[in-house]
């Protein structure tokens, strides 16, 4: 486990404001305790500095998971996100999707979210950025990317 190199703290930063902007200083500088971002095995943790600090006693081979995992690292260099960032995605997304109960299914089985099955948008979202996908109950569901603005 070790620090993000200046390069992979760029590109993990970039994939990371494609959906949720300026808010990524609200993740670091917290105001309940410090957490920073971590690698091991080329996958990118959230972590708590306390917590940091029991997983340093654990030795590199026995230690498999600590914090929230928010991606890997590909073997081109490329970060991906995974679906265990949804819950800090969700909590400071600039953009929200909101389905209809009748494309939640479609969505969650990996289809896209047609026209007809959304419920809400959020307003001024432009093409080709990041958004989080909600139920209309307001459970976040997944996130993606827009193929279309409001505009449009």
């Amino acid at each position: 486990m070790r620090p993000l190199t200046a390069e992979e703290t760029e590109t993990f930063f970039k994939k990371l404001a494609h959906f949720i902007g300026q808010n990524i200083k609200l993740l670091i500088e917290r105001p309940d305790e410090p957490y920073v971002f971590r690698l091991h095995d080329n996958r990118v943790f959230y972590v708590s500095e306390k917590m940091l600090k029991l997983a340093i006693s654990a030795g590199r081979d026995e230690l498999i998971s600590f914090g929230t995992c928010f991606g890997k690292f590909t073997k081109s260099g490329k970060f991906r996100l995974h679906i265990t960032a949804l819950d800090y995605l969700a909590q400071y997304a600039l953009y929200k999707v909101w389905v209809k109960p009748s494309a939640e299914m479609s969505f969650m089985y990996g289809n896209h979210v047609l026209k007809g099955g959304l419920g809400r948008i959020t307003d001024n979202t432009p093409k080709n950025i990041g958004v989080v996908v909600y139920s209309m109950s307001d459970v976040p569901l997944g996130f993606g990317t827009t193929a279309r603005s409001t505009v449009e």
